[in-house]
């Protein structure tokens, strides 16, 4: 039986790596699928919805990043096939990278350094009091709680909200719709580390941004779907928002007269906080796909 890149993903360096890591393994690209009934796992990222309904004897579905929404929520999914996200640490690390870069950013205040050297002026700020910037995580899956244990490390008071009760050391968690309101209130950054669904999306929205406090920032490198673009620009144009870093947008590449572009407090990097990296996540699906075969239980099961 045959493994499956079911599209949206370029193969080049994910076949590489399997072939170096599991060169027993058959490998395919959509381009070279040959016979359907030969393929029993599909390993897919944004692939088109109903996809993989086309695999009579498939076994398993693998999302080839940290996201698997994308495939939960086809509805054409062939009933009984088995989801598997990817959880790989290298992934996490990047997007802890890319928070503390912003956090930081936001907190020593370079965006204001940056416009004093821009005016060629001299000017000193006071400094900045670690222990009393509070910063909020809207998420705690595996990215969100390293972003909430780096942060914690640094001395920020970090708090966490998730639709279920957690406990995280040193972080103050929320939970369910009844605390957003108190979780935003406390978050002078707030960070969107959530999954995309039908809950989540439209979050960062006029509701929320106005029970941050007046002057907090916001960072998102989740989904582009979490934002509503008119109205977080609305908040920043008032003042409310200082100011906005964003990684991921509704339509990609991020059309080139979208007001995002020109905005001078809002912050756009093209998807780059944290991408998979194969070498490191290539042990991890083999692993689930030699299981699926041998009938043994599988990791990070999802759907």
């Amino acid at each position: 039986m045959s493994v499956l890149f079911l599209g949206g993903e370029d193969p080049a360096g994910w076949l590489e790596e399997f072939k170096r890591q599991a060169p027993d393994l058959e490998l395919r690209t959509w381009a070279d699928r040959g016979d359907v009934t030969g393929i029993d796992v599909v390993l897919g990222w944004r692939h088109p919805k109903g996809a993989p309904k086309h695999y009579p004897n498939l076994k398993l579905i693998s999302a080839l990043g940290a996201g698997y929404e994308h495939i939960l929520g086809d509805q054409e999914r062939p009933k009984g096939v088995p989801v598997v996200r990817l959880i790989d640490l290298k992934l996490t690390q990047a997007m802890t990278e890319y928070v503390l870069l912003h956090v930081l950013r936001y907190h020593r205040q370079l965006p204001q350094f940056e416009q004093f050297q821009r005016e060629r002026r001299w000017v000193k700020l006071p400094p900045p009091d670690t222990d009393s910037r509070r910063i909020g995580i809207l998420g705690l899956g595996a990215l969100g709680l390293d972003a909430c244990r780096r942060l914690t490390e640094l001395g920020f008071p970090v708090a966490a909200w998730s639709r279920s009760p957690k406990c995280v050391d040193n972080v103050e968690v929320f939970h369910g719709a009844a605390q957003l309101d108190a979780f935003a209130a406390r978050s002078d950054i707030l960070v969107c580390l959530l999954p995309m669904n039908a809950e989540t999306r439209g979050i960062i929205g006029a509701k929320l941004l106005s029970k941050l406090p007046r002057g907090a920032y916001v960072i998102n490198p989740a989904r582009g779907g979490h934002v509503v673009d008119a109205e977080l620009i609305a908040a920043i144009d008032s003042s409310h928002i200082a100011a906005a870093t964003l990684d991921v947008f509704h339509t990609e590449p991020l059309p080139s007269d979208h007001p995002f572009w020109a905005h001078p407090k809002i912050t756009v990097t093209p998807h780059i906080a944290s991408t998979t990296n194969p070498r490191s996540a290539v042990p991890q699906i083999v692993d689930n796909i030699r299981r699926v075969r041998a009938g043994k239980e599988l990791q990070n099961r999802v759907g």
